[in-house]
């Protein structure tokens, strides 16, 4: 199997580099695609130096990863978040699990950052995603290339492109749930505040599964103070 590892980015500059540099000894059985939605800080010439192949986008998480899917060389698609980090056996564990006939799943997902709700947040998404076969972008999705062709790649959707893509491919098979947890940046919670970032969250994860427009979510979302990554 080869993997090809997607990362979608928007003035990352301050993630990108450690990103691409924990990254870098599993250049010999994967490529690293960074996919730019028009960053206007280093996030392209930093990657430039660290990854296989780094893309100019259109902006919009799900539009750059179909892009980065497009470009992509192997029959494996990981899709990372430039804040988020790999274990270091992850795409071992990947294969054997697909060698078993898997076809798309995620990994669990821990939460950096010293408050104490943040681990109770990230036991609640590992828990709710094996309850629902359904992951957020931050657990890693990862999944083979016919699957992601099969159900037409991310809908291009502004928000809930995660969600949107996992509903789909339950549809051919259950997903793999690693329990090796990926690292990810509890800055969103931090920097907005834990409980009100928690109610938005849920919040707009209620609306969408009762049929509310994502175009209209993502401006309710985008209306707090979020990072650009998230």
């Amino acid at each position: 199997m080869k993997f090809s590892i997607i990362i979608p980015t928007l003035n990352e500059e301050k993630n990108i580099e450690s990103c691409l540099s924990i990254l870098q000894p599993m250049r010999n059985s994967c490529e690293l695609i960074v996919v730019d939605g028009g960053s206007t800080d280093n996030t392209i010439a930093i990657s430039k130096a660290l990854a296989d192949k780094t893309i100019r986008s259109e902006k919009g998480r799900a539009i750059q990863m179909n892009n980065g899917a497009r470009y992509a060389e192997g029959n494996i698609l990981v899709f990372l978040h430039a804040d988020t980090r790999l274990p270091e056996n992850a795409l071992q564990l990947i294969q054997q699990k697909l060698n078993a006939n898997g076809k798309w799943g995620r990994f669990d997902i821990q939460l950096s950052g010293r408050h104490f709700m943040l681990k109770i947040i990230a036991q609640m998404m590992n828990w709710r995603s094996k309850l629902t076969g359904i992951a957020t972008g931050d657990q890693v999705i990862f999944v083979t290339r016919p699957a992601f062709e099969q159900v037409g790649q991310y809908p291009e959707i502004n928000l809930m492109e995660d969600i949107a893509l996992c509903k789909a491919l339950k549809k051919i098979s259950p997903p793999i749930c690693l329990k090796a947890k990926v690292i990810s940046s509890g800055r969103r919670w931090q920097n907005n505040g834990i409980y009100k970032t928690i109610f938005l969250m849920w919040s707009l994860r209620l609306r969408y599964f009762l049929g509310a427009d994502p175009q209209i979510l993502a401006s309710l979302y985008t209306k707090t103070t979020f990072t650009n990554s998230d």
